[in-house]
Order: C-alpha cells, then sequence, then structure tokens
C-alpha cells in the first residue's frame, strides 16, 4: 500500500494539464482585453473622424 501512495505522488501527468489550461484562459483573457481597447479606438476615431468631415464646406 505504501508503494502505491509513493507512486501516485510522484505521478505528474496532469500537472501538465493544468499548466495548459491556465496558459490558454491567459491568452484568451489577453485577447479579450486587446480586442476591447482595439474596438474602443476604433471608434472614437470613427467618431472623429465623421465630426471633422462635416465641419468642412465642400465648396
Amino acid at each position: 500500500m505504501l508503494k502505491l501512495f509513493k507512486k501516485f505522488r510522484k505521478d505528474e501527468d496532469g500537472a501538465v494539464t493544468v499548466d495548459w489550461v491556465v496558459l490558454t484562459a491567459a491568452v484568451v483573457a489577453l485577447a479579450g482585453a486587446a480586442y476591447t481597447a482595439i474596438e474602443t479606438g476604433a471608434s472614437n476615431l470613427s467618431s472623429d473622424t465623421g465630426s471633422f468631415i462635416e465641419g468642412k464646406d465642400p465648396n
């Protein structure tokens, strides 16, 4: 029985899976943050460009 516990304690197969899950979650979170920043900046730029064009006289 003691031999079984020592073998179980040394087994690290599941640890790699946990690492990949954490890394994947971090990548997804960073991608979401980047998307939000880009979307907000693009929206502001579009609004500013529209305001600039509206203020111009075509004549």
